[in-house]
C-alpha cells in the first residue's frame, strides 16, 4: 500500500528522538554559522531576460554550511567541478561526505509530510544509518 500524503513511517518519531541525542557527535567539527539558502535546488534558479541565472532565496537562515550542500545533492548531484571549486574557496571538514545523508533527513521528513511517497522511508533509512 502506498504511503498517504502526510504519513510518516511509525518508527520515525522514535528514531528522530534517538538521533537528536547523538547529533552533537555526528554533526562534525563546530564552525561558525553560514548563511544558508534553505531550499537549494534547481527550481530556485531563474533565468533573467538577459539570459543570466538568478538564484532566489525563499528560506534564508543561518546554520551549518554542509546543510545547503546536502540539500543541493538531495534531488540532483552537484557536478564534481562545483564541489572542487567549493573546496578550493572554503574547504569542508574531514568526513563531510559521511554527513550528507544526516543533513538530508529534515528535508526528507518535510517532503514526506507534504507529499507522502517514499520520502518517509528514505528519512527512516538515513536515520537508521546514524544510529
Amino acid at each position: 500500500m502506498a504511503a498517504q500524503r502526510g504519513a510518516l513511517p511509525p518508527e520515525a518519531p522514535r528514531l528522530l528522538d534517538a538521533l537528536a541525542t547523538r547529533l552533537p557527535e555526528l554533526a562534525g567539527p563546530e564552525e561558525p554559522p553560514a548563511r544558508l539558502h534553505g531550499d537549494l535546488w534547481s527550481g530556485n534558479v531563474l533565468t533573467g531576460v538577459d539570459g543570466r541565472p538568478w538564484l532566489i532565496d525563499p528560506a534564508a537562515h543561518g546554520g551549518h554550511r554542509e546543510i545547503d550542500l546536502a540539500m543541493l545533492g538531495l534531488f540532483a548531484a552537484p557536478r564534481p567541478a562545483f564541489l572542487a571549486a567549493y573546496q578550493e574557496c572554503a574547504p569542508l571538514a574531514d568526513g563531510h561526505e559521511e554527513r550528507v545523508e544526516l543533513w538530508q533527513i529534515l528535508p526528507l521528513l518535510v517532503h514526506a509530510a507534504l507529499f507522502g511517497g517514499s520520502y518517509g522511508a528514505s528519512a527512516v533509512a538515513a536515520m537508521r544509518r546514524y544510529l
